[in-house]
């Protein structure tokens, strides 16, 4: 309540004060949880993390603060002796910029996974209100199908393009450590749920030593399963709130520092983006904001309300003529099978298309695990059911 008061009373929040006053229900949960846990005779204690940076802490949170924090969390619990289950604080403290603006909502499996490392724990489980991942979101396609494993750029490609799965920087920091990632549901404990396991074919190189050229055929070599079952994507998912950014260049030809000076733009005004396609003289870009960066419903009513995006087209408009298709949605292709499967993007593309669906624009990861597409977010579900009804369903 004080910190309410000091607030009020200043008319201004800091980052951090707004981190401490959301630890404030991760707190009380933990206090709840750890004397339930007690009523039913097991020797539990709350162990409160916002105070477990000690050290001095640089402005980048580069690896070495996290390992930091890892061992000292390690170091706490292991202060309350092997038969004593800690009930953990997903808040970590105060960090420069604040918590939620560094790391976003995903602080509390990270803290999870610093934990995990600290310790050299065999196993981290997280524990979501789903069974783990699907070939779909389950809640709009009635017939995904939950998977057993996935890779970890799997994983971090389904969160980046709509999936809540698990936030990257918590894979990165486990991963790393050897120690695999179990996603359970809490409404579902006997399910055995989706483990993230490491995928064999990072380990070895795709290009020859000494060279920056791989070899195309050593897709098909490499860590990747060439028996006889067929060879599917892993999952489809799609990414609502997408605007497409067009230029046009002025100029016949591109003038030359063209994509640099556009990307420039977009980072002065703290603009990423997300899938990118580009020709001679043209440049389309896939933005998403959680906030709304448009209002109105008509064409001639939209109105710009991101004061970054107005900024960037105001920008974007000396290199070329500008303009904006908002009301769009990703839809992505995700597996590492998608590399030696012969003919799979035009039997996505055709597959929308037979549907009626049009596709906006088009673009592949240099990782070759994804596949994505932009297309009218009003018919995002109805693309997400039929393409997984005619690349997943039909493999069965």
């Amino acid at each position: 309540m004080k910190i309410l008061e000091a607030a009020q009373y200043l008319r201004a929040v800091t980052r951090q004060t707004e981190d401490m006053v959301i630890s404030v229900g991760e707190k009380l949960s933990c206090l709840y949880m750890t004397a339930l846990l007690q009523s039913r005779n097991v020797q539990a204690a709350y162990v409160d993390l916002s105070d477990i940076i000690q050290f001095e802490v640089d402005k980048s949170l580069d690896e070495a603060f996290y390992l930091k924090i890892g061992v000292s969390i390690a170091d706490r619990i292991h202060a309350l002796g092997s038969e004593v289950v800690p009930v953990i604080t997903g808040y970590f403290g105060a960090v420069p910029g604040g918590l939620l603006k560094e790391i976003g909502r995903g602080y509390t499996d990270l803290c999870a996974a610093l934990t995990a490392v600290g310790l050299g724990a065999q196993e981290l489980q997280i524990w979501k209100e789903v069974d783990g991942i699907f070939t779909a979101d389950p809640r709009k396609c009635p017939t995904a199908r939950l998977l057993d494993s996935v890779t970890p750029s799997e994983a971090a490609e389904l969160t980046f393009y709509g999936s809540e799965v698990i936030h990257p920087f918590t894979m990165d920091q486990v991963i790393k450590a050897h120690i695999p990632i179990r996603i359970k549901n809490v409404m579902n404990p006997r399910n055995k749920g989706t483990v993230v396991l490491p995928d064999p074919s990072d380990s070895h190189s795709l290009r020859r030593p000494g060279s920056s050229f791989r070899s195309r055929s050593s897709l098909n070599l490499t860590g990747l399963d060439l028996s006889n079952k067929p060879k599917r994507p892993t999952a489809v998912t799609t990414k609502r709130g997408i605007a497409v950014l067009n230029v046009h260049s002025k100029r016949r030809t591109r003038s030359h520092g063209f994509l640099m000076s556009i990307f420039q733009i977009l980072d002065r005004h703290h603009l990423s983006v997300d899938l990118i396609s580009s020709s001679e003289v043209h440049v389309s870009m896939a933005l998403h904001s959680e906030i709304s960066m448009l209002s109105g419903n008509g064409e001639e009513e939209l109105k710009i309300e991101s004061a970054a995006l107005r900024g960037a087209v105001d920008d974007l408009s000396v290199w070329g003529d500008v303009d904006l298709v908002p009301g769009m949605a990703i839809i992505s292709l995700v597996g590492r099978q998608l590399r030696t499967m012969v003919g799979v993007s035009g039997r996505f593309f055709s597959t929308l298309g037979e549907h009626g669906i049009n596709i906006e624009m088009i673009s592949q990861g240099a990782s070759e695990i994804n596949i994505s597409c932009v297309i009218e977010e009003k018919n995002a579900d109805r693309a997400l059911n039929v393409v997984h009804t005619n690349l997943f369903t039909f493999l069965d």
